[in-house]
């Protein structure tokens, strides 16, 4: 204790009473710890020049003394000179000692001594660092209790060698202790005497409830740090102010926001998190330990445990807090048995023992859900099945809720490979298998506004196939049929990659098959942009005709009075109706003609089954070149030992083989099968390396983790009888020639 009540702490702010000799016998030091007071406006604080005559006894310089470490003239910055920056800087002889910072007014026996600062484990040292618009000199600023210093030279040499100097001291320090360690140790030396523990807890405020202000952190938090980022205050600052939020949540009408804002501050400062666990462990104790009684179940007590259930769902207690935090979890259990106060204690020490460290704070669905002990309900598109809802928690990772719907389809047995990923319109990406899925939902809530209003329906969760499809052997009355199905024809759509006019057709004509059995005249048709790609409605869409001049009156007069013209006007009118139906790209006769080819390849498929259309639809599709490749921006770096230029390329990763590509073009200038490759694995940070025979290659991509997740489940499905593996290729339906014009669409949309 004495080696805490050192002399750069005000002895005034806390009452300490030892009561060794009231409790004859061996036992734990009980001390009285009183909540710092302000007894007035004028001794709140010491002043400057006060504060380091009382601190340091008046002596002449220590040059015999053999601590001195080093020492010599240096400038100044006069008191209150950051308020008053056009003070000039003052030349002092500064002398560093193993205990303290002293200055003088010169360098002989005699001189007056200026001021000191006591050095401990807390100092912090900044610098150095040159202002040149105040004094352009170079400065070291060396931060203590209750102020700082900056010595300031011309030099930079010199500068830096004080500032070395001052680390080096400070870092030799014991660990500096605040009273609340000290009585933490005391409960934890009690082991179970729950009458030993009720005592210190009755003798010492600080551990309890209190409804002031807390003037001080619970725990030693370094001085004169500067803000730690933008919007934040020194740390001690910040632990004063997180105090006053948690006295702020007791009568908050929307406590939510509140809790995550607390949250958010301390993922941002880690050095607050267990800060903030005393905190609340302090806020929900009562003068024996356990809270008072009937206030632990009142709304206000009980916000203190929703934001702890909070904080144990997303970081992990230091060694000495997890330890008091959970010993008074277990007194605050046996003193409420059957309460919901034991529910919160019981909720809480499972989550300290699952959590593992959030990416990002809970939203504030996940938050009310905490706050009620409950799971959070997340939905996942999976398609050709709908929509399902998965309950998860805080700790529930994508390739958990991957093997729940995986089971719940009865998909265990599939050949084919499936994962979690996010999705937005065309954007896709997958998550790796450890990820937190409450994580990915915070994402989505905190997207902006206008990632938010770019698309109809935002980010969501959907399950689809991750690696090779094995469109063999699939049952006809299964989930997996129907979801490959519809999965495969996304991909279609999205032009991944754009198969042959004659493959793309015929692939048409079986969904349509497989949708509404067989070719009726009175069925109604899709749109046919939803069944054909945009690249290839473009290529139907013949060029635009030059605009003719401007009619005449005469012609315009003629057209108003010709029955005939007007008759063959409306016809046209009527016949082009379904080609404007078609999409952007079917605004003339080319999309009339892909319409009608897809409609005869259609009627030749009379009397083929569902199930049938779907099968013959995966195994035409697989046979695509490049079907479903994954396509991702990396940087390829040289391996050589000179180094070279990094390229941008396009690596496109399919289904039997790999290819780099030059951004913008779809011809790849390497391309390699699986065979060829040797291995791919995570090499760094946002790096990964490809054995190809003999060459290594050396890329990197911000999702790496995906990439090498992707190849080598490609490179697991690949053996050394493939061969036998290849899809039996599958006879197109005969596609009648696209014309121009087609009287049999006149009475159908599509």
């Amino acid at each position: 204790m004495d080696s805490f009540l050192s002399p750069c702490l005000d002895r005034s702010a806390w009452k300490l009473v030892d009561n060794r000799e009231k409790c004859p016998g061996p036992g734990p030091l009980e001390v009285t710890l009183t909540q710092p007071g302000r007894s007035g406006p004028g001794s709140d604080r010491l002043q400057g020049s006060e504060e380091t005559k009382s601190l340091i006894p008046e002596r002449g310089l220590p040059e015999e003394e053999p601590d001195v470490i080093v020492k010599g003239w240096l400038q100044r910055e006069p008191r209150g000179g950051s308020a008053r920056p056009w003070l000039p800087p003052r030349r002092a002889w500064f002398v560093l000692t193993r205990d303290s910072l002293d200055q003088f007014s010169g360098s002989g026996r005699g001189a007056r001594r200026l001021g000191s600062l006591v050095l401990t484990s807390l100092c912090s040292v900044s610098g150095p660092e040159r202002k040149p618009k105040e004094t352009g000199l170079w400065s070291v600023t060396v931060s203590g209790r209750k102020h700082s210093v900056r010595l300031c030279s011309s030099r930079l040499a010199e500068a830096a060698r004080w500032g070395a100097a001052l680390r080096s001291v400070i870092a030799g320090k014991a660990p500096l202790e605040t009273p609340t360690q000290l009585l933490l140790r005391d409960i934890q030396e009690s082991g179970g005497d729950s009458e030993a523990v009720a005592l210190i807890y009755r003798r010492n405020p600080i551990l309890r409830h209190t409804s002031s202000a807390l003037y001080a952190p619970l725990l030693p938090l370094p001085y004169g740090v500067g803000p730690p980022g933008p919007g934040y205050a020194p740390l001690r600052e910040e632990a004063v102010r997180l105090f006053l939020a948690l006295q702020a949540l007791e009568g908050a009408r929307r406590p939510g926001p509140l809790m995550q804002g607390v949250l958010q501050t301390c993922r941002d400062l880690p050095a607050l998190r267990d800060e903030l666990f005393l905190q609340l462990a302090k806020q929900t104790s009562g003068p024996a330990g356990p809270p008072e009684s009937p206030a632990p179940n009142s709304p206000a007590a009980l916000r203190y445990w929703q934001l702890l259930c909070c904080m144990s769902c997303t970081f992990r207690p230091g060694g000495v807090v997890r330890r008091h935090l959970l010993g008074h979890l277990e007194r605050t259990e046996k003193a409420f048995p059957d309460t919901e106060l034991a529910e919160y204690t019981r909720f809480i020490r499972k989550a300290l023992g699952r959590t593992r460290g959030r990416e990002l704070v809970p939203s504030l669905a996940e938050i009310s859900a905490l706050s009620q002990r409950q799971e959070l309900l997340c939905t996942v598109h999976c398609p050709g099945a709908g929509a399902c809802s998965v309950a998860i928690d805080s700790h529930t990772t994508a390739s958990e809720v991957t093997r729940e719907l995986v089971g719940r389809l009865g998909l265990a047995r599939s050949r084919n490979a499936f994962a979690l990923y996010e999705q937005m319109g065309s954007q896709e990406r997958a998550l790796a298998g450890g990820a937190l899925v409450a994580d990915v939902l915070t994402r989505f809530e905190n997207l902006t506004a206008e990632e938010a209003e770019s698309s109809d329906s935002g980010w969501r969760l959907c399950l689809r196939l991750h690696g090779p499809l094995h469109p063999e052997g699939l049952p006809p009355d299964g989930h997996e049929l129907p979801f490959l199905f519809e999965q495969a024809h996304a991909l279609l759509l999205r032009g991944r990659p754009p198969p042959p006019e004659d493959t793309l057709r015929a692939l048409a004509a079986l969904r349509l098959q497989s949708l509404h059995r067989d070719f009726s005249p009175l069925a109604p048709l899709p749109r046919l942009d939803r069944l054909l790609p945009a690249s290839a409605l473009t290529r139907e869409t013949p060029p635009c005709p030059a605009p003719r001049a401007p009619p005449t009156a005469a012609l315009l007069a003629g057209a108003l009075w010709s029955p005939g013209l007007a008759k063959r006007r409306a016809e046209r009118a009527r016949r082009g109706g379904a080609v404007r139906s078609g999409g952007p790209g079917a605004r003339d006769g080319g999309g009339a003609g892909a319409a009608a080819a897809v409609l005869g390849g259609w009627k030749q498929l009379r009397g083929m089954g569902q199930a049938e259309a779907m099968a013959t639809y995966l195994a035409l599709a697989a046979q695509c070149p490049g079907f479903g490749a994954a396509r991702y921006d990396v940087l390829e770096l040289s391996t050589e030992t000179g180094g070279g230029v990094p390229q941008q390329l396009c690596l496109g990763v399919g289904a039997k083989t790999m290819s780099l590509s030059r951004p913008g073009e779809t011809e790849p200038i390497h391309s390699v099968s699986y065979g060829h490759v040797a291995a791919c694995q995570l090499t760094g940070p946002h790096t990964l390396t490809l054995k190809v025979g003999d060459s290594q290659l050396l890329l990197q991509s911000p999702q790496v983790e995906e990439i090498v997740h992707l190849v080598n489940a490609y490179l697991a499905s690949s053996t050394p009888d493939r061969s036998c593996n290849v899809v039996t290729p599958i006879e197109l339906p005969t596609i009648p020639s696209p014309v121009s014009q087609n009287p049999g669409l006149d009475d159908h949309q599509v």
